[in-house]
């Protein structure tokens, strides 16, 4: 009978351990979650992924973890990290799937998969048809093709649900833009920054109208204002390269475009300013070869041309 007792005793210990030891578990991935998202408000993207990473590796499903850690390796510029992330969360079937899609789209358009954010913009819709998101993503994606009729009318549909969001203003105007309708483009900012006036966005576009109005010092003090409120866009540091180079500041242009390509090294723009930079330094072969690195992306694109032939004749 004692030994029957003593057996009984350990049937009950041993689930009550086991329970503590899931529960300790549970607690450890929680913390260790936490922690990362305390290093990601400080803007510690090294420390807060490696948190993020510390809690998956208790369990490598962890949703929220993934989706962090996703958005952290985005920033990082770890682009194909990123996409992993968020394509387990999909895998997996998580609550969160309209978000990690959402991500995975916009990280898609980063690395250059414009196709494949299509899909996830179209995927996204079907999840998520009143989410101003999906549109948001669906317009990105239509832009990035070229297809800027769909774009606009993508960027019109979110603002029927979201109807003072200024990301989507802020793309429409992108839209007219292009077309070069910059009094619409203009009003559509005014819009925007009435919404959110920190949206860096906002003035990084101004600066480019200000560019194709050949007011170059106006280009610079609005790129400014966009760089002050958000300094680690590659983007808005090759614009300003850019506006540096036609203000004869050749080496304040060429820091500023290095920088650009060393945090998004397939910016196609920044490869045809850097050979801007070189055709005005004097450099004919390292001028021609940025300038056709550009052109063989973007047969179209500004600028390319023109200075490839002012290249080809020094």
């Amino acid at each position: 009978m004692k030994n029957q007792k003593v057996s009984r005793l350990l049937w009950i210990i041993i689930p009550a351990i086991l329970w503590l030891g899931c529960a300790s578990q549970e607690d450890k991935k929680g913390r260790f979650f936490l922690k990362g998202n305390e290093k990601l408000k400080e803007n510690d993207l090294k420390g807060a992924s490696e948190f993020y990473t510390e809690a998956l590796k208790i369990d490598p499903d962890f949703a929220d973890a993934l989706l962090n850690r996703g958005i952290v390796y985005s920033r990082l510029n770890n682009l194909d990290a990123a996409i992993a992330d968020f394509s387990n969360i999909i895998t997996i079937g998580s609550p969160i799937d309209s978000t990690a899609y959402f991500q995975r789209g916009l990280t898609y358009l980063d690395n250059g998969e414009n196709y494949k954010a299509l899909s996830d913009a179209e995927n996204l819709l079907k999840i998520s048809p009143e989410s101003w998101k999906s549109y948001f993503l669906l317009g990105l994606a239509k832009e990035r093709l070229k297809d800027y009729k769909a774009a606009l009318e993508a960027f019109e549909q979110g603002l029927a649900f979201n109807p003072n969001n200024p990301d989507l203003m802020v793309n429409m105007a992108t839209i007219h833009y292009y077309q070069k309708d910059y009094i619409n483009a203009i009003r559509l900012l005014e819009s925007a920054e009435n919404s959110n006036p920190r949206e860096a966005n906002i003035y990084n576009l101004r600066s480019m109208i200000a560019f194709e109005k050949e007011a170059y010092e106006e280009a610079l003090d609005w790129v400014e204002k966009a760089i002050e409120m958000n300094p680690r866009m590659s983007f808005f540091h090759n614009n300003r390269g850019l506006y540096f180079l036609y203000l004869d500041e050749l080496e304040k242009a060429i820091a500023d475009i290095n920088y650009s390509i060393k945090q998004t090294p397939k910016n196609p723009y920044a490869w045809r300013n850097k050979g801007i930079y070189y055709y005005l330094k004097g450099d004919k072969t390292s001028a021609i070869k940025y300038l056709e690195d550009a052109k063989n992306h973007d047969p179209n694109m500004d600028l390319v041309d023109e200075y490839l032939v002012k290249a080809r004749s020094l």
